[in-house]
């Protein structure tokens, strides 16, 4: 077979690996969260507040879809046109040069164009109180980002189109398997290489917090290396916690804020979800099903990039050479504005099969309703967001949602 033929084999083999895989461990049925307890929660909920908040989202809305809008357009201005060819053809006649610098350029463009949007955002979660950081402090931190980002680009388009130099024919089937392995491995060495990059994480001092959320994650049969706190203070008010790292990196993070908002049983709460999230192996799920469809994604791509229009429009000669980065671009900004909803709904799937194991854990249904209000509360969520908004965008269900299914679990244990 042509390598064509193997290309659309092997996809059609990774969208089934996929499927299958995402059929047995994605939880597509959810615990019940009645709309009439919904509505009940949430005439409950101080009414300041939840206008606050939704005063907050209506801010932050336009800025989210300009953001949206403005990357996709300049993704198709790069891709679609000579433009990106001509920006990575600057930088310098070899190809590898072109792929690292020419790559990181078109990145950077795009990056400016809407840094005017993530300065008006700063302004706005400082003035409703959820931002901590000075401007200095938050510079500081999109430069660290910035930098994350070029280390970990120039590394993948250096591979990528090392690839695609030395074997024009099958990169596709290389790159594959490369993006596989590479999503493989940042799921274990991100939360101990990047995390302290943005926070300074120290052991919880003992006491009875620690001594507890250890015990709990012993019963629950979730060995965790140790129980940090994160010194989020220094950038935000929200409160948070999560279990980060798999195996030996394994550990229970604690935001400080959550320490100084929450009383302890809210904290343990919010523990028990999180380690919802690593009995079930969630992380490891996601990962999988990440590594298979990123592969899977180097195939379309080869496939779709053999179309002699997009080449034209580009000016390129092949989706597989530097200087059609800008085509690379604007195909995967609009498969990632198309997978997106896909992906929300999945996580919404996860995240509310964690809060079921969270009431099993804890069998406190009170505390876990009482955690919610008080998570919606400080972090100025929409308890009831309009429902296509929550749909195409929320990794979480709502707020009212997640007290409604507190509701009914209790009803259903007594």
């Amino acid at each position: 077979m042509s390598p064509r033929a193997w290309a659309v084999t092997a996809l059609v083999v990774l969208f089934a690996a996929v499927a299958a895989f995402a059929a047995a461990k994605i939880p597509w049925h959810r615990a019940p969260a009645p709309r009439a307890d919904q509505l009940d929660a949430l005439s409950r909920l101080d009414a300041e507040q939840v206008e606050r908040a939704r005063d907050f989202h209506g801010e932050l809305r336009p800025g989210r879809y300009a953001a949206m809008a403005i990357g996709l357009s300049m993704a198709a201005v790069l891709g679609l046109t000579p433009i990106g060819a001509r920006l990575v053809s600057a930088v310098g006649d070899h190809w590898l040069v072109q792929a690292v610098f020419g790559g990181l350029l078109v990145v950077l463009v795009t990056e400016l164009v809407t840094l005017p949007i993530a300065i008006w955002r700063h302004t706005v979660v400082v003035r409703y109180g959820i931002s901590t950081q000075s401007w200095s402090g938050w510079a500081v931190d999109m430069l660290k980002s910035y930098a994350v980002g070029a280390v970990l680009g120039g590394l993948v388009l250096a591979g990528f189109f090392t690839i695609t130099h030395f074997a024009p024919d099958w990169w596709w089937a290389f790159a594959s398997a490369g993006v596989a392995g590479l999503v493989v491995l940042l799921s274990f060495v991100l939360p101990v290489l990047v995390e302290p990059i943005f926070n300074k994480f120290t052991p919880m001092a003992e006491g009875p917090l620690r001594t507890e959320l250890l015990a709990l994650a012993e019963r629950d049969g979730v060995p965790v290396r140790d129980v940090l706190v994160a010194d989020a203070s220094r950038r935000t008010r929200a409160v948070n916690a999560y279990v980060s790292g798999l195996g030996p990196t394994r550990r229970i993070v604690v935001y400080d804020t959550m320490l100084t908002e929450a009383t302890p049983d809210e904290v343990v709460s919010v523990t028990a979800h999180e380690l919802g999230h690593a009995k079930d192996n969630d992380v490891l799920t996601g990962t999988v099903i990440g590594a298979l469809g990123a592969a899977a994604s180097v195939i379309v791509l080869y496939l779709i990039g053999s179309w002699g229009g997009l080449l034209r429009l580009a000016d390129v000669e092949s989706i597989g050479e530097p200087r059609a980065i800008g085509l690379l671009l604007v195909l995967t900004t609009i498969a990632g504005l198309v997978a997106g909803p896909a992906q929300a709904f999945v996580s919404r799937r996860v995240e509310a099969r964690a809060d079921t194991h969270a009431l099993d854990l804890t069998g406190d249904p009170e505390t876990f309703e009482a955690m919610q209000r008080r998570l919606g509360t400080v972090n100025l969520s929409d308890p009831d967001p309009p429902h296509w908004e929550h749909a195409m965008f929320a990794s979480h269900p709502s707020t009212v949602q997640r007290m409604a299914a507190a509701r009914a679990y209790a009803r259903g244990a007594r």
